[in-house]
């Protein structure tokens, strides 16, 4: 193996996931990265309470 064979992740990969949208209602919030760190889910406080009561 050579070292192109490994994937590189540089900080801008890393940040690009915490940009604070929410990946259900798709606003704009900074609990987003507060629960991606927590659960690993990329939603927003509202959306987590939502699908924690009614989780269909």
């Amino acid at each position: 193996m050579t070292k192109d064979d490994k994937k590189k992740f540089s900080e801008d990969d890393i940040f690009q996931d915490l940009n604070d949208i929410c990946s259900e209602c798709k606003k704009i919030d900074e609990t987003v990265t507060q629960n991606i760190i927590l659960t690993g889910f990329k939603i927003c406080e509202s959306c987590r309470i939502s699908k924690t009561i009614f989780p269909i």
